[in-house]
C-alpha cells in the first residue's frame, strides 16, 4: 500500500530526487519494476530519451488509490518510518521516483493489480491538463489526472518531454547517441545481474538488447557479449563470513567470470550488484580484477558478473545521488571477500587458452644503428621464465622480458604510424564481432573517431557487426575483436590520442610473455634493443622494465668487507 512518509523519514533520505539525465529515469523505473516482482521488463527509448521513455512490466500493479498517491512527493509502499532505512531490502525505497520524474516531464502511468479494470494517472503542466477528466493540483504547476484504463496486470510508465521547461539542463546533455549509451549501460547491468528477468531494450523502434530470463548467467552473458565470451566463462558461488562489530555476518556471492583470454581495455565490463541493486561500484570492481591477479595480461581488465547479498544493516544504499555506489560498515572485509572468492573460483576453472605472437622476435629485435644504453650489459641468467638477469659493471639488472619487449614494440609501432599513419587493411571474408548493447551504442556515437583508427564495421543485427577492415600498423593487422576495445577507449575520452591507446594494446598483445623461453641470443637482443629505446625504463603503461641492485647491497647482506673478498 502507498503511504505518505513522516517528516523525520523525509529528512533522513539523502539527495536522489533530482533527475539529472534520461538514464536516471530508466534506473528508477526499472528498479520499481523489479521491486514489483516483474518477470519481463521492456524499455523503449526515442532519441536521447528526452523525447520518450516507456518502461512496461508484468509485475504487481497498483490499485486506483495507490496509483493516484504514488505520483505525489514523499509517498512510498516500502517504508513505514526512519528505522526502516537501516533494513530496507527493496531497490526504490526512496519513494521519490515517480514525483521526481514528473517534476521534469509529462508522466503517464497505467497500472492494474489484476482486476477487470486498470487506472491511468497523468501528471503534466497545469496548462496541458485535460479539462474533461478529474484533476487535482500537486505542486510546481503540475496537475494530476486520474481515469480508468484497460491494461493487463502490471505497470507501464511513459515519460515524455523530459526537461521541456528546463532548457539549461537539457542543453547540458550529451549527444543523443551518447545519452542512449548511458541508458544501455543501465539496462545491461540489470540484464546481467538479474538473469531471471527477461529484458528488452528498443531504441527508435529498433531492438538493441534482449535477454531470455532463464535465470542462467550463461544465457544472459550470451545475449550481451556473444558466444565467444559465454563459451569462455565459468559460474561460481561462495559464502564468506565478515565481521560485524563483535558478531559475524554472512556474505553470499555468485556470478559468472570470463576466462582471462576474454578481456577489455577498461573495467566497465565488470558488473556488480549488492542486495539486488546493480552498481558502478569502483571498490568492488577493483576487487574482482584483483581476484584475477597475474592471470590477466598487463593493461587488460576482466569481464564478469558478481552479485553480493549481505544483511541490509551492513549496507547503506543512500550515499550516492545516482545510486552508483553504496557504503559498507566494513568495506575492507567485503572487498577482501570478493577478491578471495574470485581467486578461488578461477583456481578451479579450466583456463586453457591458445594463441600466437603477432610480432615475432626476429622482426622486433633486428639490430639497430642507435647506441644502446645497455651495450655493456651481459645476460647471465633467467628467473621464473620472466626475468632476465644481467651483469652491468657493479650492478645486477633484472629485466622484465614482457615489459621490455612491449616497450620495444610500442616505439616501433609509434614511429611507423608517425611516418605513414595507420594503414587499414580489408578483412576477407569480413569477420563477425558481437558487441554489447552499450558498446554498439558507443560505436554509433563515436563512429568517425573509430573509423579514423582504421576500423570499418557495419551493423549486422542483434548486436553483431561485420568488421570489413582493421588497422594494420607495420603490416600487422589487428584482430577484428579489438573493435570493442577501440570503441571503449575512444568513448572514454581520457586519452589525448586514441591511436596511442590502440598501439599500446597491440604492443602488449604481441609481446613475449612470462613463460616464453628465449635463447641466449634472443635474451641479449631484448636487452640491447631496449637500451636503444627513447624511454627504456618503463613499458608504455608506465610500469618499470628494469630493476637495479648494486653490488653494495650484496656486500651488506652477506657481511663482506668488499665485493671481491674471498
Amino acid at each position: 500500500m502507498i503511504r505518505r512518509l513522516d517528516p523525520k523519514t523525509r529528512s533522513n533520505i539523502a539527495a536522489g530526487e533530482v533527475v539529472t539525465r534520461p538514464a536516471s529515469v530508466v534506473v528508477e523505473l526499472v528498479e520499481n519494476a523489479l521491486d514489483a516482482g516483474a518477470e519481463t521488463v521492456t524499455i523503449d527509448v526515442d532519441g536521447d530519451g528526452t523525447d520518450r521513455i516507456r518502461v512496461a512490466d508484468d509485475g504487481r500493479g497498483m490499485s486506483k488509490s495507490d496509483a493516484a498517491l504514488a505520483v505525489e512527493r514523499h509517498t512510498t509502499s516500502k517504508l513505514t518510518g526512519a528505522a526502516d532505512l537501516e533494513t530496507v531490502e527493496t531497490l526504490g525505497f526512496r519513494g521519490e521516483a515517480l514525483p521526481s520524474i514528473a517534476a521534469v516531464s509529462r508522466l503517464e502511468l497505467t497500472t492494474n493489480e489484476g482486476g477487470p479494470r486498470g487506472t491511468r494517472v497523468v501528471v503534466e503542466r497545469a496548462e496541458s491538463a485535460a479539462s474533461d477528466e478529474r484533476e487535482s493540483r500537486i505542486e510546481d504547476g503540475r496537475e494530476k489526472t486520474v481515469s480508468p484504463a484497460g491494461r493487463a496486470r502490471g505497470t507501464t510508465v511513459e515519460v515524455t518531454d523530459v526537461f521541456a521547461d528546463r532548457p539549461a539542463r537539457k542543453k547540458a546533455l550529451a549527444s543523443a547517441k551518447a545519452e542512449f549509451a548511458r541508458i544501455s549501460t543501465v539496462v545491461t547491468r540489470y540484464a546481467l545481474t538479474r538473469p531471471d528477468v527477461r529484458f528488452a531494450l528498443r531504441h527508435d523502434d529498433r531492438e538493441t538488447l534482449t535477454t531470455p530470463g532463464t535465470g542462467r548467467f550463461a544465457d544472459a552473458m550470451l545475449a550481451v557479449y556473444g558466444r565467444d565470451a559465454a563459451s569462455h566463462a565459468s559460474t561460481f558461488d561462495s559464502v564468506r563470513d565478515v565481521a560485524d562489530g563483535g558478531e559475524t555476518a554472512t556474505l553470499e556471492l555468485d556470478g559468472v567470470l570470463c576466462h582471462p583470454d576474454v578481456t577489455r581495455s577498461r573495467r566497465d565490463h565488470v558488473h556488480v550488484s549488492v542486495n539486488g541493486r546493480a552498481l558502478a561500484e569502483p571498490r568492488l570492481r577493483r576487487a574482482v580484477a584483483d581476484g584475477y591477479g597475474t592471470l590477466l595480461p598487463d593493461g587488460r581488465e576482466p569481464v564478469g558478473v558478481v552479485r553480493l547479498r549481505l544483511p541490509p544493516a551492513l549496507v547503506d544504499h543512500n550515499v550516492h545521488p545516482a545510486k552508483d555506489e553504496v557504503g559498507f560498515r566494513d568495506a575492507d572485509a567485503v572487498t577482501d571477500a570478493v577478491e578471495s572468492s574470485v581467486r578461488d573460483a578461477l583456481s578451479t576453472a579450466d583456463l586453457r587458452r591458445s594463441g600466437e605472437l603477432a610480432m615475432d622476435l626476429d622482426s622486433s629485435l633486428e639490430p639497430v644503428a642507435a647506441e644502446s644504453v645497455f651495450d655493456d650489459c651481459r645476460v647471465i641468467g633467467r628467473f621464473r621464465e620472466l626475468y632476465l638477469l644481467c651483469e652491468a659493471d657493479d650492478d645486477l639488472l633484472v629485466v622484465d622480458q614482457h615489459a621490455a619487449h612491449e616497450r620495444i614494440n610500442y616505439e616501433r609501432l609509434r614511429d611507423a604510424v608517425e611516418t605513414a599513419g595507420i594503414e587499414s587493411v580489408a578483412v576477407d571474408p569480413p569477420a563477425t564481432v558481437s558487441l554489447s548493447a552499450t558498446d554498439a551504442a558507443l560505436l554509433e556515437s563515436n563512429r568517425d573517431a573509430v573509423e579514423a583508427l582504421g576500423f570499418r564495421a557495419a551493423a549486422f543485427g542483434d548486436g553483431a557487426y561485420r568488421v570489413e577492415a582493421v588497422p594494420a600498423p607495420l603490416g600487422r593487422p589487428f584482430n577484428p575483436a579489438a573493435l570493442a576495445d577501440a570503441v571503449t577507449d575512444v568513448a572514454a575520452g581520457d586519452a589525448s590520442d586514441p591511436r596511442d591507446e590502440l598501439l599500446k594494446d597491440l604492443a602488449c598483445h604481441s609481446s613475449i610473455k612470462a613463460g616464453d623461453d628465449l635463447t641466449d641470443e634472443e635474451a641479449s637482443q631484448v636487452v640491447e634493443r631496449l637500451g636503444a629505446c627513447e624511454t627504456p625504463y618503463t613499458c608504455p603503461h608506465g610500469r618499470p622494465t628494469i630493476l637495479s641492485i648494486d653490488e653494495k647491497t650484496f656486500v651488506r647482506g652477506f657481511g663482506r668487507r668488499s665485493g671481491r673478498q674471498g
